[in-house]
């Protein structure tokens, strides 16, 4: 059995994470300020990452799972703890520019993306202050994560569309290409880290084939029990006032990844699980005004 601490724990990625270890039998704290309900099986550290004092300093951690978003965050929780053997954190592939090579591989010189700005040079930094501070932690860069648990505003926005069995509005000629990476198989990534311990230590972890934005769609209708019907709105208009992702298409190199661990989670499937848990939980995920947009500037949407 293992001592993890996780950071977080009670939204989306953090959460999944927790209660996936739980489930895997170790012993699992999370670090958060106790303001939303606590997954099962959990030891609770009550404390603002940001105002640690003396909470972690008793505490000695086997692992730390982390989603920090900045250097500060990182370099806070590592003067805090007591001490940890393994840390990983859980970065982002906004680190790479938009002007790269693409496929992205995980020694492509990182910079400013303006699709992302400050969270991705943000994730630099944390990234750099870990490799300072502690050189044999791991890094991991997923593109879009989706799944059950998800409280941003994407694959819950289409179901929302096909449930009020709406026109979709597709950017352009909807063949912009999305890669995606589903929770569940972060999680095992992270395990088969815990468990091999490879020689790389920074990875870009996703699916190893994009979608277009067209197939995804209509695969979320198609979940819901409705036919994709779109509407092609120019590329003129603002993309982000009406959909959930950036006029942005790139893709991450992942044969690291899959030198690891080779399968990953079907789309249809993954999807079909987000949308059982969003029946339940709508109310968790924080909508956006893109539907409200439509119905205002859109003719039959």
């Amino acid at each position: 059995m293992k001592k993890i601490l996780v950071t977080g724990g009670t939204v989306f990625v953090s959460r999944a994470v927790a209660e996936y270890f739980v489930a895997k039998g170790q012993d699992v704290y999370v670090l958060n300020r106790n303001s939303r309900t606590q997954s099962k099986g959990v030891t609770l550290i009550q404390a603002d990452r940001h105002e640690l004092g003396e909470s972690l300093r008793s505490h000695h951690f086997d692992v730390v799972i982390d989603t920090a978003y900045t250097s500060q965050d990182v370099a806070q929780l590592l003067d805090a703890l007591g001490g940890c053997d393994e840390y990983i954190l859980i970065s982002s592939s906004a680190v790479y520019p938009e002007t790269g090579k693409q496929p992205f591989a995980e020694n492509e010189p990182l910079g400013v993306n303006r699709f992302w700005g400050k969270y991705g040079t943000d994730k630099i930094e944390a990234e750099e202050t870990l490799q300072k501070r502690k050189p044999g932690a791991y890094i991991l860069r997923p593109p879009y994560l989706y799944g059950p648990m998800n409280d941003v505003y994407r694959e819950a926005f289409v179901f929302d569309c096909a449930l009020q069995d709406r026109p979709f509005c597709l950017p352009g000629d909807g063949e912009m290409k999305l890669q995606f990476f589903h929770v569940h198989d972060l999680c095992r990534f992270l395990d088969v880290i815990l468990q091999k311990k490879p020689e790389q230590h920074v990875f870009n972890v996703g699916n190893p084939n994009a979608v277009s934005v067209r197939e995804w769609a209509a695969l979320c209708y198609w979940i819901v029990g409705r036919q994709a019907r779109f509407v092609h709105v120019p590329k003129e208009i603002e993309q982000r006032k009406y959909f959930c992702f950036s006029d942005y298409e790139y893709a991450l190199d992942v044969s690291g990844q899959l030198k690891w661990m080779k399968d990953t989670r079907d789309l249809q499937d993954g999807l079909r699980e987000a949308f059982v848990w969003y029946e339940q939980h709508a109310d968790e995920v924080e909508r956006r005004p893109y539907i409200a947009y439509m119905e205002e500037h859109f003719r039959g949407c």
